[in-house]
């Protein structure tokens, strides 16, 4: 595996999606479960173009719903990996709401993603490392240690027992 940094460029990834009446609830507005089933997806996507791997869904963190998605709206989903350890990579996801007929655009919800790039049998594999091209993916790639400490630390303390129950 060459295991040279790869642009963020390469693993951004858009989805966009019109909103239909079996996405939304009773409120008229998108299902926090579907929007949760396409941020998994799209950073999926973004996980195998950094990585050049099949990968797996190690964690999803930092969901945030900012505003509500209305039906009709189209709903677009930017993601891109941020930062790579060893075999998993962090994936930052920012979903936008739009009104077609005005033109208004929102940020909805941003979230946090790790994934683990694995080989053929299933096992974890080296991600190669991410190269930020902008400022923004400076901020995102020198604050992602901090996160990834923080998800090791919530993972530890959520399985410290042997059931799995939090103590």
């Amino acid at each position: 595996m060459n295991n040279e940094a790869r642009p963020v460029s390469r693993s951004r990834s858009i989805m966009t999606e019109l909103v239909f009446p079996t996405d939304t609830n009773h409120h008229g507005t998108m299902f926090g479960g579907t929007l949760m089933q396409y941020i998994d997806k799209i950073s999926a996507i973004s996980a195998m173009r950094h990585a050049g791997t099949p990968v797996v869904t190690a964690s999803t963190d930092s969901l945030d719903f900012l505003t509500p998605i209305r039906l009709g709206e189209v709903v677009e989903l930017e993601a891109f990996v941020t930062w790579t350890h060893r075999s998993s990579m962090e994936i930052y996801v920012v979903v936008r709401a739009e009104n077609l007929f005005s033109g208004d655009r929102r940020v909805t919800c941003t979230a946090f993603s790790t994934f683990v790039a694995v080989d053929e049998n299933g096992k974890p594999t080296l991600a190669p490392p991410v190269q930020p091209e902008n400022d923004a993916e400076r901020k995102l790639f020198d604050s992602a240690p901090e996160r990834y400490e923080q998800r090791k630390k919530r993972r530890a303390q959520r399985f410290s027992s042997t059931d799995g129950r939090v103590e």
